[in-house]
């Protein structure tokens, strides 16, 4: 009798947890019956089922992200492009979700995928690059969420926003676009060099007049003031000798004398009586 009444016990505790199941705050439930669906968008919470009849499952509702690997696009001017983008999306209809995808996120990523990139595609078509670069975080992306929010109402799913990382030339475009810039800046480099050897060169030659002149100037402020001095030292040698004949005399012999005998081993043969020894003379006679 114990033993029955356990046994009854444990199965009501089982048949209980069975017809119970609890939905998270971040999540949304989903209920079926004999695999037929029977409610959906099941709220947060502790709900009832019918044991062994019905089964319940659950699905993230939070926003989750899409992201993609860069993919070549065409603009208008039929200039290719690398865009790397990246998808926020939820859960809007867990039914419908359910019915098109299993409930796999991957599955609906899958789906997902190609709606967004045919909008891009569609976007970048209309946009030169200039425009493609300049409107890719403002109107691109309001009109992307708009478009790929039309293919998905299917999936029971929303497109939250589309975000474009990066917009990058193709390798071979951007490499070609390098090269001209580089044999730009040469150009502008040589260019530049050119300019200051000219420069240089015209310094120079300015420099070398300028010093030609300056010492012609200077050679002819010379000759001129050596020329004033020679004519002051004779109007001076000329009014000494007109004023002492015989002190001017007297001096220029000394200054012969100076001059002649500079040296410690200075020897002259002259005659005694010659004019040259005129004041030695003199000078031996008062003695």
């Amino acid at each position: 009798m114990r033993n029955a009444i356990l046994i009854l016990v444990l199965f009501a505790v089982l048949l209980l947890s069975s017809a119970v199941f609890v939905v998270r705050e971040d999540r949304v439930g989903i209920l079926f019956q004999l695999g037929r669906i029977v409610q959906t968008d099941i709220a947060p919470g502790v709900h009832l089922k019918l044991p062994l009849v019905q089964d319940a499952r659950t699905f993230d509702r939070r926003i989750m992200t899409l992201v993609s690997q860069p993919e070549r696009y065409l603009t208008s001017e039929k200039k290719d492009v690398n865009v790397d983008f990246f998808a926020k999306w939820r859960i809007v209809e867990v039914g419908r979700y359910y019915t098109t995808t299993s409930g796999d996120e991957l599955q609906a990523i899958q789906r997902l995928t190609p709606m967004i990139k045919e909008a891009l595609r569609n976007q970048i078509n209309q946009r030169t690059l200039r425009e493609t670069v300049s409107d890719a975080r403002s109107s691109m992306t309001e009109a992307l969420v708009r478009t790929a929010n039309e293919g998905t109402r299917n999936l029971g799913i929303e497109v939250v926003d589309v975000r474009i990382k990066r917009i990058d030339l193709p390798e071979e475009v951007s490499e070609s676009v390098y090269n001209r810039m580089r044999a730009e800046r040469s150009r502008v480099a040589n260019e530049l060099r050119s300019q200051g050897v000219e420069a240089a060169e015209a310094i120079r030659a300015n420099a070398d007049r300028e010093r030609q002149v300056i010492l012609a100037n200077a050679e002819r402020d010379a000759q001129r003031i050596r020329g004033e001095g020679d004519a002051q030292a004779t109007e001076i040698y000329a009014n000494a000798y007109g004023k002492d004949a015989e002190f001017y005399a007297f001096y220029r012999s000394l200054e012969s004398y100076r001059t002649a005998f500079q040296g410690s081993e200075s020897v002259l043969v002259l005659d005694p009586e010659s004019e040259f020894f005129r004041y030695f003379g003199s000078a031996g006679r008062s003695e």
